[in-house]
């Protein structure tokens, strides 16, 4: 079996202008997974950790679970312990966090994250996750970093990746080169190679989107929905509805079987409720290198010049064809002035 660590090295080893810094932040990720994941386990014995809410809200002002502060706290601290990063943003946190000392000011990485996505699912015991993207930063080097290191479009990110905790934990991330997952194997203590490049089928027979809020969805998600459940032996309709409410799960499912994951505008959240810059733009980046794509309906995720740290965007992705498909029926219903 190849571990995490051996096959960064390996991959590390292919390139010869690699420095090591990269890897060594991929280390300091998968690290504390490690430990977040410990905690998941005892999801019923840790009730300190586990035990409802906060007391706290994000920026967002959504509650936020203890786990989710854990989390965040984890990751940051993981991050902070070496000098490949000079600053994170996180959902968890209202503004950028400056990593201030000297090492950390001439260090050439931003990380942007979500720390445990899917959290209002613990107490239940329904699949979570980690979803990480990575920046090359803008600013000079020796000097603090800035907002524009982290508002940047999607095309610019050098790796993201996620975390699934579920029945097995996997760790899943992409460098620019395929996307490749790894699952954790707890009697090593290691996360072991499993699937090498990771390919969404170009169409599936999976939809995954909150139904409930039907009525208040777009003409042409509405539209869309409605071909999905069409009866057509020779496109394999009327399509499967699987949807968790966890975003990562959500979309590991989909990246492995094929389906297309939805969370339009029109509900609740009036511009959509997933964050262009915590979730939407690394998962895009792991699809579309695994052969899939996403868009906000009317265009691709990862050309979008961001102007908030916590923006949300409508989102549409998975297997190409049914995104593509799904597109067409927003072009044709809808208007990206009412996106």
């Amino acid at each position: 079996m190849i571990t995490l660590g051996e096959y960064i090295v390996k991959k590390q080893a292919e390139y010869p202008s690699a420095t090591g810094e990269l890897s060594s932040l991929l280390s300091s990720i998968r690290r504390a997974a490690k430990v977040v994941n410990r905690e998941i386990n005892r999801a019923g014995l840790a009730v300190d950790i586990i035990g409802g809410s906060s007391g706290s809200e994000n920026v967002q002002g959504e509650v936020q679970q203890k786990l989710d502060v854990y989390a965040n706290d984890m990751f940051k601290a993981a991050l902070e312990a070496r000098g490949e990063v000079c600053g994170i943003a996180s959902e968890e946190e209202d503004h950028f966090v400056a990593f201030d000392s000297e090492s950390h000011s001439n260090a050439k990485y931003v990380v942007l994250m979500d720390p445990l996505d899917g959290s209002s699912n613990i107490d239940v015991n329904v699949s979570v996750g980690t979803i990480f993207s990575i920046y090359r930063r803008i600013s000079k080097p020796g000097e603090p970093v800035t907002m524009e290191d982290f508002l940047q479009p999607g095309i610019n990110q050098i790796a993201a990746g996620y975390v699934v905790y579920g029945s097995s934990t996997m760790l899943v991330y992409t460098t620019g080169h395929g996307v490749h997952g790894f699952t954790y194997d707890p009697t090593l203590g290691s996360f072991c190679l499993s699937h090498e490049n990771i390919r969404i089928p170009e169409e599936g027979t999976i939809y995954s989107i909150n139904e409930g809020n039907y009525i208040k969805f777009p003409d042409g998600v509405k539209k869309y929905l409605k071909y999905c459940q069409e009866k057509d032996d020779a496109s394999k309709r009327p399509y499967t509805s699987r949807y968790i409410g966890s975003l990562v799960s959500d979309f590991h499912r989909n990246m492995l079987k094929g389906g297309i994951y939805i969370y339009p505008s029109g509900t609740s959240a009036p511009n959509g409720k997933l964050r262009l810059l915590y979730e939407c733009n690394p998962l895009a980046f792991l699809a579309e290198q695994a052969g899939g794509k996403a868009s906000d309906g009317f265009r691709r995720i990862m050309e979008i010049k961001p102007t908030s740290l916590h923006q949300r965007t409508p989102y549409f992705v998975g297997s190409t064809r049914m995104v593509e498909k799904a597109e067409e029926f927003m072009t044709q219903y809808s208007s990206p002035a009412a996106e």
